[in-house]
């Protein structure tokens, strides 16, 4: 890529634009959101983006018209958004109308409602198993406490619960000391999100070695969740409380020269287009701005893909997914280009189909089966491929990925941390 080239991806064009009104109206409806829509190929009952978005916010303008509980059975996945002709903000309409749903229709007193709550503050009941990680990883790995899960909570029973680290990352953070680089010049604020703190630390670990290894200052400021989560289950009010703090946290250390970078693509995600989207605290335009993908931080300022050539990382051959949310941000082909001139490892391209899982969805007992149908083509696709180790950026895709191949399943980060950092 040659410098002309590199530029940060501009995910949300139309994100000022608070009013649903002109998105509905660009509409013309050509149904291309619905042919890209992973939950209405294998599920006939679901009526896709379309009717979600523009065609029932037209609805809701009449009276007695409540939105529809379809709603629920989005996945969030937001393929619409990239797929759509005319930049209707689908999955704008699609979080406002589900926000909607979950005050107005949802009784505070349904197992759906806690189950969806429980899920959606998934960092909330972190904090607290991960105090004591080795029980929690027992109580929650045992089969009969699944089996409760399902019947009084509607958690499926099918899926192994991710297991807590025995020390956090941040916790690690700390007992390092913190930065080991100082820098005037070149500062990232690091968006470490609630799994790879809590559940994966070698990834997070990853992210700080591979930045220091480039010169730079990495700040570890405290955070909540993004807020992918409680968007997915239309819990507003969680997302908006947790944006808030993110916002103003972060907003202080873009104005001292930091920019930030994250691990998860669902977390940049939700930093560059949902917030601004559906949120308008000071200083929500200057985060999103500020935004990246770590690597693609990394594509944009430092030579890594040079630095990478004829390295050899202690890996073997990878099966890469790319996230729909890393699709969404045009960063699907990043992993693979980055990595095509490995000394020993090859990295193969499962597939464009969505994995199935989106978040906390695939956990839903009545969604389990639908999550497999679709994650069918990436599964099959991985047993095509010559690697036996999945890769992606996604935490939840990697569960998917775990559970339908029996995989071990890495991150682009640990790849170039081995390849890279001593």
């Amino acid at each position: 890529m040659s410098d002309s080239e590199k530029f940060p991806i501009d995910v949300f064009p139309e994100a000022e634009e608070m009013d649903l009104r002109p998105g509905a109206d660009s509409c013309y409806k050509c149904s291309t959101c619905d042919t890209s829509c992973p939950v209405a190929e294998v599920d006939d009952d679901f009526p896709g983006p379309k009717f979600q978005g523009p065609e029932q916010w037209r609805l809701k303008r009449k009276d007695d018209v409540s939105v529809d509980e379809s709603v629920m059975k989005c996945s969030n996945c937001m393929r619409c958004d990239g797929a759509c002709p005319s930049e209707v903000p689908l999955s704008q309409m699609h979080n406002t109308a589900r926000g909607e749903y979950v005050t107005e229709e949802m009784s505070m007193l349904s197992r759906e409602y806690w189950r969806n709550r429980i899920l959606a503050n998934y960092g909330t009941l972190a904090r607290v198993g991960s105090k004591v990680p080795r029980l929690t990883n027992f109580v929650m790995g045992n089969s009969v406490v699944q089996q409760l899960n399902e019947k009084f909570l509607g958690i499926t029973a099918e899926r192994e619960f991710p297991e807590f680290a025995t020390e956090t990352f941040v916790d690690w953070f700390e007992e390092r000391g913190g930065a080991k680089i100082q820098s005037d010049e070149k500062r990232v604020a690091y968006f470490h999100g609630d799994y790879a703190n809590y559940n994966t630390p070698e990834v997070a670990k990853a992210l700080v070695r591979v930045f220091e290894h480039y010169g730079y200052e990495v700040a570890v400021p405290d955070q909540r969740c993004s807020g992918t989560p409680m968007f997915a289950n239309g819990m507003l009010d969680d997302a908006r409380r947790a944006a808030k703090f993110n916002v103003e946290t972060f907003h202080d250390l873009v104005s001292a020269g930091y920019d930030i970078v994250c691990s998860c693509t669902s977390c940049s995600m939700a930093l560059r287009q949902e917030y601004p989207e559906l949120f308008s605290f000071e200083g929500t335009a200057e985060v999103a701005a500020h935004t990246y993908e770590a690597l693609e931080y990394l594509r944009i300022y430092e030579d890594v893909e040079g630095d990478l050539k004829g390295s050899k990382p202690d890996f073997p051959d990878l099966a890469y997914h790319a996230p729909c949310h890393a699709r969404n941000q045009g960063l699907d082909g990043q992993a693979v280009n980055l990595f095509a001139d490995l000394d020993g490892v090859s990295v193969t391209d499962v597939g464009d189909s969505c994995s199935g899982i989106s978040g906390t969805y695939g956990w839903k007992e009545e969604n389990y089966d639908t999550s497999m149908k679709i994650g069918e083509e990436m599964f099959e696709h991985m047993d095509d491929a010559p690697g036996e180790t999945g890769l992606t950026e996604c935490p939840t895709c990697a569960m998917q990925m775990g559970h339908g191949s029996g995989y071990e399943i890495r991150h682009p980060l640990e790849v170039v941390e081995s390849a890279l950092v001593e």
